[in-house]
């Protein structure tokens, strides 16, 4: 019987008022970390300390300074273990003390270095902060953060180069208790005896005697019975040596004066900023043009050798640091070899001898290593440091068209393709033009590009240049070797440019050619890959001598192999048969003459199957018209570069011949053909352009060249004109031109104008008329 009441239910406890569950107590993160955090930061002043006391045992260390230490200078050899120099600073380490240092000097650096150098305590957190911040906008370091006091520490540790978090770090806690030890006014008068401030100036006094010495304005600064020069340098002078210290090689004033001037008057702004000058001498500082006329580094060198010094120090600097470069004991053996330098000053010599005359710039490059074998600067070291090689930017005139033959043959215009050989004028913009003229204005009517390369016509390659786009001209040629700026206005077709070229970049873009397309360097070599002065860096110690740094090649593909071949077989042509036929010798040889307006510049540039050799010749120190100096007639890119490129070609193989036939005797094998090599870095055969027909190349002995060619928004130039041609028809039996008398040098015909001091005209692109 079933229950009347139904089933028993049990009621459902309400979920909300039963009890919870209990879950075991977790370790909350907050709590670990509460825990942790002290522990850490305990952790950290423990390190931090303990650093602290383990760098203070280090500061002893820094009284041995060393400005005042013993150390012994480095060695320079020849790529064949001869040597060359002993490599010291300029004027040698020249101590003085705060009272010899002016205030504008101390007041330049502060003020760029490290603007709260008095405030600080060694370490400066702002401006540790306001780099790190730059660093991160610009994705790029910067700006750097170092006091005055780290940086005199990183110098003295001689650390340029060992920049771990550790060293950082290390050199922090090291200023922080040298604040503490020494005065302010201490460390910065070490540091500015320290400090490296390019062109062999080590220190502040040489860096004022090198830079300013020679300034009428500090007469005999620095003599005996008056005071030094570093107590005389006025706000300009002041700011430009403050100016230098960031870098030595990008700041140079001499080898880059836009860029040390610029740099200059931002210290002048930021010592207007924090009261250390008036508006007055600000005004009045900016508008100085610096006077240079550098004293020559006391060097115990291999005569005829310090060019090439002067050069390759600066490499080395940026190697190793100034510290090292000049006082570490190194042996640095460099690419020269001392056989071929005398060689190369021969062939100068042996026609620019006369006093008053013009002289010649001459680098020779090995094309298989890119390494430096010769280097002619100048005529005399000791009255002119300034190094037409590597400093000297002069306006190539025709020997730039080779480039634009390049970026044709990229375009697959081949060198049959006709131009018309007549006055152009070519439209640019609305209301300018581009003329251009052909020497005496006389024309083939029409040329190839080959024959246009091979006598230098201007009305080709001008239109050449502007088909092909002188944008991706320009580009090649940078590309190629070239590391000025090279613009991209109309008279770039006939080499006129706003900035000049070295010689040294002329020999390192046409290697490209010679090493069938690629560029040349090595991991020593000079910046933007450029060519290479320094072979191995050893350091002497007590266990025998240590390799610190070797020179690796390094070898960019910038054109195909068949276009650089190409390329080089239609260089022939000048030397065969058109502008250069001086240059041969017999053996394999291609290149490009060039020659300026009134001939001011004339070039031979051209490679053998050993060598890439650059000759410029000119007058140093300004743009001076050479119409008589060639036996009474102009000097063009055909005369004198001509035959001092052929005279040390003829010399440098006989040199090479003899080694090489030395060494295979040694091997018991027999002497190669002269003139070659074992892997030769030329075409075998060579077919040259075929000769104009009859009637088709102006009369003469000449070529074009003329830096611009007429009228454009970027230059205004005069006419470009072509001299008169002749049909030639060299002799395959070489012949080995006389030497040149010593003529008396013409008067211009104009008044030349006055070039930076301290060397030649560095800009252009407004040449004209020439005999390329």
């Amino acid at each position: 019987m079933s229950d009347p009441t139904g089933p028993h239910l049990a009621p459902v406890p309400d979920a909300a008022a039963s009890p919870r569950k209990r879950v075991k107590p977790k370790v909350k993160k907050l709590r670990l970390l509460a825990i942790l955090l002290p522990l850490a930061v305990l952790a950290v002043i423990s390190t931090v300390f303990g650093m602290m006391m383990a760098v203070a045992s280090d500061l002893p260390a820094l009284e041995q300074l060393p400005q005042v230490a013993k150390r012994k200078n480095s060695v320079l050899y020849d790529v064949q273990g001869k040597r060359i120099a002993t490599l010291a600073s300029n004027q040698g380490r020249i101590i003085v003390t705060s009272d010899e240092i002016g205030a504008n000097a101390k007041y330049a650096v502060i003020a760029v270095e490290d603007q709260r150098f008095y405030e600080n305590s060694g370490v400066d957190l702002r401006g540790i902060g306001r780099a790190f911040y730059q660093d991160v906008i610009q994705g790029r370091s910067a700006q750097g953060g170092s006091t005055i006091a780290q940086q005199f520490v990183k110098n003295a540790l001689q650390a340029q180069h060992n920049r771990t978090v550790f060293e950082k770090l290390r050199e922090a806690a090291m200023a922080y208790h040298l604040t503490r030890k020494w005065s302010k006014e201490r460390i910065l008068t070490e540091y500015l005896n320290s400090v490296y401030f390019g062109n062999g100036a080590y220190g502040i006094e040489a860096a004022a005697r090198t830079y300013f010495g020679a300034d009428p304005n500090h007469n005999n600064c620095g003599t005996p019975n008056h005071p030094m020069c570093a107590s005389e340098l006025t706000p300009a002078e002041a700011a430009m040596l403050a100016a230098i210290i960031a870098s030595p090689s990008a700041y140079d004033p001499v080898a880059h004066p836009a860029a040390a001037i610029q740099r200059r008057n931002l210290v002048l702004k930021k010592m207007l900023q924090q009261d250390r000058i008036t508006q007055a001498q600000y005004a009045d500082a900016i508008q100085q043009q610096p006077f240079y006329k550098l004293a020559p580094p006391h060097l115990d060198t291999q005569p005829g050798t310090e060019y090439f010094v002067s050069w390759v120090r600066q490499s080395l600097v940026d190697q190793v640091g100034p510290q090292q470069a000049f006082e570490g004991n190194l042996r640095v053996t460099t690419t020269l070899d001392l056989d071929l330098q005398k060689a190369a000053q021969q062939a100068v010599n042996t026609y620019l001898s006369w006093a008053g005359g013009p002289t010649a710039a001459v680098v020779a490059i090995d094309n298989e290593t890119g390494e430096v074998r010769a280097m002619v600067g100048g005529r005399d070291y000791n009255t002119s440091p300034f190094n037409l090689a590597t400093q000297g930017q002069r306006q190539p005139g025709s020997s730039f068209k080779p480039f634009i033959l390049a970026e044709a043959l990229r375009q697959g215009i081949g060198p049959g393709t006709v131009f018309p050989s007549r006055k152009r004028v070519f439209k640019v913009g609305k209301n300018e033009q581009f003329v251009v003229n052909n020497f005496e204005n006389e024309y083939a009517g029409q040329s190839t590009v080959a024959n246009g390369l091979t006598f230098s016509d201007n009305s080709v390659f001008a239109a050449l240049g502007i088909k092909v786009g002188t944008k991706k001209v320009a580009r090649l040629a940078e590309r190629m070797g070239i590391r000025t700026p090279v613009s991209s206005n109309l008279a770039m077709t006939l080499g006129g440019l706003r900035q000049g070229v070295t010689p040294l970049d002329m020999a390192h873009a046409y290697e490209t050619f010679a090493a069938h397309g690629r560029r040349i360097s090595g991991t020593l070599g000079t910046a933007d890959d450029g060519p290479v002065g320094i072979h191995e860096i050893d350091r002497e110690t007590g266990d025998g001598i240590k390799t610190v740094k070797k020179n690796q090649l390094k070898a960019k593909r910038i054109l195909s192999q068949k276009l650089a071949d190409e390329e080089a077989q239609l260089l022939t042509g000048p030397v065969k048969f058109g502008t250069a036929t001086r240059a041969q010798y017999g053996g394999f040889a291609a290149g490009k003459t060039g020659t300026t307006e009134n001939s001011g510049d004339a070039w031979f540039v051209g490679f053998t199957d050993r060598w890439t050799i650059a000759v410029w010749v000119g007058y140093p120190n300004t743009l001076k018209p050479m119409l008589t100096e060639f036996r009474g007639s102009a000097v063009t890119g055909g005369t004198f570069p001509a035959m001092i490129w052929h005279d040390f070609v003829v010399a440098a193989n006989r040199i090479a011949d003899a080694r090489n036939a030395k060494e295979r005797a040694r091997q018991g094998l027999p002497p190669l053909p002269s003139g070659s090599t074992p892997s030769s870095s030329a075409p075998a055969t060579v077919t040259p352009p075929a000769p104009p027909r009859e009637g088709a190349a102006p009369k003469g002995s000449g070529t074009t060249g003329g830096s611009s060619g007429g009228t454009s928004p970027d230059a205004q130039a005069p006419v470009a004109t072509t001299p008169q041609q002749a049909t030639p028809a060299p002799s395959p039996t070489p012949t080995t031109p006389t030497p040149a008398p010593a003529p008396t040098p013409a008067a211009p015909t104009t008044t030349p104008a006055t070039p930076p001091a301290g060397g030649a005209p560095t800009t252009g692109g407004t040449g004209g008329t020439g005999a390329g």
